[in-house]
């Protein structure tokens, strides 16, 4: 079933997604019930879950970049990790309470840096995770599609960049 058809006016489409939806939305709170019951969902099963829906929201990108736009962008794979790492950066903070964390320690840091400043809020973590990544792909298209770098060259192009970033980042 293509997705112009799953996506189209029918009623019947809309309940589907509706469903799937609500289904997704269930599913984590299903580790809450006790191990007893049939419906109890172990910690194994949620991050799966987790994983393949993150990874999902990528392929749903490449698919409308490169499926729609004709696009092939190679660096879809930096601004899912700029995400993750500024998602990271809020979990480290959580596990770590009030001190350092383990690793900055280990590094002997005896500070912050400056960029790790309010990722002790779940709600500026989020942000973090929508506006780096989305900073960096406007920096990045508004000079690639200013060149107007079509074709092969713009999938070169994004994996330089791609590799660049990982040169270095830290």
């Amino acid at each position: 079933m293509r997705l112009t058809q799953l996506l189209s006016d029918s009623p019947r489409n809309a309940i589907l997604i509706g469903l799937c939806f609500l289904v997704l939305l269930i599913l984590p709170w299903l580790h809450l019930l006790p191990e007893t019951s049939s419906f109890h969902l172990s910690a194994y099963w949620i991050t799966l879950i987790g994983k393949i829906m993150a990874l999902a929201m990528v392929a749903l990108a490449l698919d409308l970049v490169w499926g729609y736009a004709g696009i092939l962008s190679l660096g879809h794979g930096l601004y899912f990790a700029l995400g993750g790492y500024a998602f990271g950066m809020y979990l480290t903070r959580e596990t770590a309470g009030t001190g350092l964390p383990d690793f900055m320690r280990f590094l002997s840091w005896t500070e912050l840096p400056w960029y790790w400043a309010g990722t002790q809020h779940f709600w500026w973590a989020m942000a973090l995770v929508v506006l780096v990544p989305g900073l960096v792909a406007f920096i990045f298209g508004y000079f690639a599609f200013r060149s107007k770098i079509k074709g092969v060259y713009f999938s070169i192009i994004t994996q330089a960049m791609t590799y660049a970033a990982a040169l270095f980042l830290p």
